[in-house]
């Protein structure tokens, strides 16, 4: 007589129910990458003026999006051209649109969430740069909970108490921010790689525009690097439909429970996490923070 399965021998099928799989030790969202498209990547052709843009789901891409493709793109800058970020910088391993990677000019601009040994094999050759962005992971939490109600394709946990256990177990969508963030600052002298805080960015925009002018080797004058922040400011980049990603299809986001532009501010997670809420998250967290060489800003008004 057959015996029925242990809870272990579903968690493929009960992923894909929730909208995620799981694909070498990264979990993906289904309704837009799958293991075959994951495994090209690898030979997936770098040039040396390739600027790859990476971050763990949540922590400031469409940011990185604006400020990079302002920077490299006099046309953007100038309000010339009509083109929106997703186009400017695609997705590599969430190609929605079936853009043919290959054969985009250069230099070109690419965005992704995958962790450093999922990447194209000639990053880590250090052929094309990355420019990695770390955010501070209880405002990351509060992001992606949120992020959960818009995005079709996953399921909205019922509360903020469920989702923090999902996100400490690193059973969301991008794997564990632990790994992720770990792997890219453990692995970084391995790749032509800048290592950016999105709280630097909301904190001083100019002078991280200022070094990502020099990673790039763009030499802006300082009303060109004026437009830039005046353009990628949180306010202007909510307006901007070039910027916000509102024209993703219906399919995919239902813009009637939320944006994908929220609040992008500094320590939204104090007005989400309980006092208990807090101390677990810390409890469980703190050892790992403590051997990461990132000094973390929890506050918008840190350091003043």
């Amino acid at each position: 007589m057959a015996t029925a399965g242990k809870i272990s021998d579903y968690v493929g099928v009960i992923e894909i129910l929730k909208g995620i799989f799981t694909y070498k030790g990264c979990k993906f969202q289904c309704a837009a990458a799958t293991p075959e498209g994951i495994d090209a990547l690898e030979d997936m052709e770098t040039n040396d003026d390739d600027v790859f843009l990476i971050t763990y789901p949540k922590s400031g891409t469409i940011f990185i999006q604006q400020v990079v493709s302002l920077i490299l793109n006099e046309g953007h800058r100038h309000r010339k051209e009509n083109i929106v970020n997703i186009d400017r910088a695609p997705w590599i391993e969430y190609n929605i649109k079936k853009r043919d990677l290959k054969n985009i000019p250069s230099p070109r601009l690419f965005s992704s969430h995958l962790p450093y040994h999922l990447v194209p094999r000639g990053l880590r050759n250090k052929r094309g740069k990355v420019i990695y962005i770390v955010r501070n992971p209880k405002d990351v939490m509060v992001s992606f909970y949120y992020f959960e109600f818009i995005c079709k394709s996953l399921i909205p946990s019922p509360n903020f108490e469920h989702f923090m256990e999902k996100f400490l177990k690193g059973e969301v969508f991008g794997g564990c921010w632990f790994d992720n963030v770990t792997g890219w600052c453990a692995h970084k002298e391995n790749f032509n790689c800048l290592l950016i805080q999105f709280e630097d960015m909301v904190k001083d925009l100019r002078s991280v525009v200022l070094k990502i002018c020099q990673f790039l080797g763009k030499d802006l004058d300082d009303q060109e690097v004026d437009l830039v922040v005046e353009q990628a400011t949180f306010k202007n980049m909510r307006s901007d439909p070039n910027a916000n990603y509102e024209t993703l299809p219906n399919e995919f986001i239902n813009k009637e429970l939320g944006r994908m532009l929220r609040k992008g501010t500094i320590g939204d997670w104090k007005n989400v996490m309980t006092v208990a809420q807090n101390e677990r998250f810390e409890q469980v967290c703190r050892e790992k923070l403590e051997k990461l060489p990132i000094k973390f800003i929890w506050d918008l008004n840190e350091g003043k």
